[in-house]
């Protein structure tokens, strides 16, 4: 899927300098080209997240920049959860990209030049239920052929820096080849 760039925009970005879940919205972020969103605790080009650090400290880090669609946030509210921008962790909110649709290796140019390159599907923890009480089970579940249905989000590398704000367009540039279904990372 290829929308056009009036129908698929960043809706909010966010970071946080310490490894908290939620993190503060913006009124912009820098990303940087191989290694994340500046100022934010997740950014480096190797892992750091505090449990994969702990397995290898060395992993590259392909969790650089954490993206979620924000009709997912709609979804939510109609089951009965209030879910803002930036409360599940990601640096960019966006409307009108089917981010869990994307195949791997899928890029996303964002505003004038910044290009994030998708990695895999985001593997939630239970700290989700603290947010609301059960949203877990709404977003991690078994569909009817019991393979598990992960709906929070994707994650990213920076592969051109660039300054990101709430309005600015995307544009989706599909990989060559066929269609790789994203792993979890």
């Amino acid at each position: 899927m290829t929308p056009s760039p009036s129908s698929a925009q960043v809706v909010a970005v966010a970071r946080d300098d310490a490894h908290r879940f939620s993190k503060p919205t913006r009124d912009e972020i820098t990303l940087i080209a191989g290694y994340g969103v500046e100022g934010d605790a997740h950014a480096g080009a190797t892992v750091q997240h505090v449990s994969r650090v702990r397995r290898d400290p060395s992993s590259p880090n392909l969790r650089q920049v954490h993206l979620i669609h924000s009709e997912l946030f709609d979804l939510m509210a109609e089951r009965g959860h209030g879910v803002e921008p930036g409360a599940l962790g990601e640096n960019i909110t966006t409307v009108g990209v089917d981010l869990l649709g994307l195949p791997r290796g899928a890029r996303l140019e964002i505003g004038e030049g910044a290009v994030v390159e998708i990695t895999g599907l985001r593997n939630p923890c239970s700290q989700i239920n603290g947010l609301s009480n059960g949203l877990m089970k709404e977003l991690v579940y078994l569909d009817d052929d019991g393979e598990t249905v992960r709906l929070t989000g994707v994650m990213s590398v920076v592969v051109s820096g660039g300054v990101v704000r709430p309005g600015d367009g995307i544009r989706v540039i599909l990989p060559s080849g066929a269609h790789e279904p994203l792993p979890v990372v």
